[in-house]
C-alpha cells in the first residue's frame, strides 16, 4: 500500500521585513543577510497569530466539509506550543470545526515535530488503511531583537494531509535516525526567546545530514545519483547549501551535482521569503521544490530533517504522477500581497506579543486580516476567532 501526501498548504502573517532594512539599521552589510545567510525577508508575526492560529489559518485551505469529517487522526509538531498541558492540537480540532471522533497530539522536538508526525502517521494508516491524518507544523521563531539569531526570525505553518493512495509525494518506508543529547539550541519555560549556539549548531547540523545519509545508503543501497532533489530543513537557506555542498563531492558526474543544485535553488525560495518556520521549514522546502514543476511522475527526493538538541531523519519519497494538480496555488499570491514594515514598526510589533501571564489581555486582532485570529486572554484562557467568509 502507498502511503503518503495527499495535501499540502501553506499560512504565513500579511506582514514582512526587508532583510535589506535590517542589515541596515543594524550596521550590516546587506549582503550577510541577503547572500551570506541567504534571507531576503521575513515575516513579521502580529501579536494576533499564534501556533494555533496560524496552523488553522493553513489548514483551513485544504479542508472541505468531507475532509472535516473523514479525518481521525491530527498531529501538530510545534515549538511555539501555548499550554503546558492541553495540546495545540484539541484547540484546532474546535476552531476548525473536525469531527468529535477525531484524535490528537501535540509533538514537540524542537524542528522535528512535523517529521516525527510524519512517521506516526505511516504507521497509523498502514494499520487504518481508510485514514485521513491532518498534520501542521506551526511556529514563530523568536530570538530577541539586536541578538545573533534576529535574522533568523520567522514563522508560520504548513499543514498536509496524510493518506494511503496519496496525490503528490509517496513516502518510502525506509529512514535513517540520529538522535544526541547536546545543547545547541534550547528554550527554558521562562522564555519566550530561543538560546541558541549557532556555530554549534551549525556544523551538528551538517553531521547530522552527513550521518543519516550515509546510513541510509548502507541501508537502501542508494547514492546521490538516485535522488532527483535533496532537500532540507532551513533555519537559514543557506545552511541547507552547506549541507548539500558537504556531499556533492561524491556525485558520479558534474551532472548530477549541478542538478541537485538546481533544484535546490528551488526548494528554498519560499524559505527565503520567509525565515525560519522551525517545525514547518523542510515542508516548506518541499513546497516550493513541487511547485517549480520541474518534477517528473517517479523522481525521488531525499528529505533532511533537523531539530536541534538534537534528533535527525533521512527519509525518501516518490514523486505522484498529476502532482501539480495539487498543489495549493494561492501561496505565490499571498506572499506578493504581503506589506511590508519598517524596522521601527517590527520592533514594536515584536515587543507586543503576549508574553504568559496570568492578567487580561487584548491583542491588535481587529488590523489582522487572516481568518483565524487570536483575540486575547480572558481569566487566564486564550479567545480565538473565526471571521467566516
Amino acid at each position: 500500500m502507498n502511503i503518503g501526501i495527499d495535501k499540502i498548504s501553506f499560512f504565513t502573517s500579511d506582514l514582512y521585513l526587508p532583510m535589506e532594512d535590517l542589515a541596515k539599521a543594524r550596521n550590516e552589510d546587506p549582503n550577510k543577510y541577503l547572500i551570506g545567510i541567504g534571507q531576503s525577508k521575513q515575516a513579521v508575526i502580529r501579536n494576533s497569530q499564534d501556533a494555533v492560529t496560524l496552523a488553522a489559518n493553513a489548514a483551513w485551505q485544504i479542508l472541505d466539509e468531507k475532509e472535516r469529517q473523514s479525518i481521525d487522526l491530527i498531529l501538530f509538531g510545534t515549538e511555539s506550543g501555548v499550554d503546558n498541558s492541553k495540546s495545540a492540537a484539541v484547540y484546532l480540532q474546535s476552531l476548525l470545526g473536525i469531527n468529535s471522533q477525531a484524535s490528537g497530539i501535540e509533538l514537540k522536538q524542537a524542528c522535528f515535530g512535523l517529521t516525527a508526525g510524519i512517521q506516526l502517521a505511516m504507521g497509523h494508516i498502514a494499520l487504518h488503511p481508510q485514514s485521513r491524518v491532518l498534520l501542521v507544523g506551526a511556529d514563530i521563531a523568536r530570538y530577541g531583537i539586536k541578538t545573533a539569531g534576529e535574522p533568523t526570525q520567522g514563522g508560520g505553518a504548513v499543514a498536509m494531509i496524510m493518506s494511503a493512495n496519496p496525490r503528490i509525494l509517496k513516502i518510502n518506508p525506509e529512514s535513517a535516525h540520529l538522535t544526541k543529547d547536546i545543547m545547541d539550541f534550547w528554550r527554558p519555560l521562562y522564555r519566550s526567546e530561543a538560546l541558541v549556539d549557532g556555530h554549534y549548531s551549525s556544523q551538528e547540523f551538517i553531521d547530522f545530514f552527513q550521518s543519516t545519509f550515509q546510513q541510509y545508503s548502507a541501508k537502501t543501497g542508494q547514492g546521490l545519483n538516485d535522488f532527483a532533489a535533496l532537500i532540507f530543513h532551513l533555519p537559514y537557506t543557506k545552511m541547507g547549501l552547506k549541507a548539500l555542498r558537504s556531499v556533492l563531492e561524491e556525485a558520479p558526474d558534474d551532472q548530477i551535482a549541478e542538478g541537485l543544485l538546481a533544484r535546490f535553488e528551488d526548494s528554498r525560495q519560499l524559505n527565503r521569503e520567509v525565515g525560519n518556520l522551525y517545525t514547518g521549514s523542510l515542508y516548506l522546502s518541499l513546497l516550493s521544490l513541487l511547485q517549480a514543476h520541474s518534477l517528473r511522475e517517479g523522481d525521488q527526493i531525499g528529505l533532511f530533517s533537523y531539530g536541534s538538541g538534537a534528533e535527525g531523519e533521512f527519509y525518501t519519497g516518490e514523486v505522484v504522477q498529476g502532482y501539480e494538480k495539487m498543489l495549493d496555488t494561492n501561496v505565490s499570491k499571498q506572499l506578493r500581497q504581503r506589506k511590508p514594515v519598517s524596522v521601527t514598526e517590527y520592533e514594536e510589533i515584536y515587543r507586543g506579543f503576549m508574553a504568559a501571564q496570568p492578567s487580561d489581555f487584548v491583542t491588535d486582532y481587529q488590523n489582522d486580516p487572516a481568518r483565524f485570529v487570536l483575540k486575547g486572554q480572558k481569566d487566564q484562557q486564550r479567545q480565538y476567532v473565526e471571521r467566516k467568509d
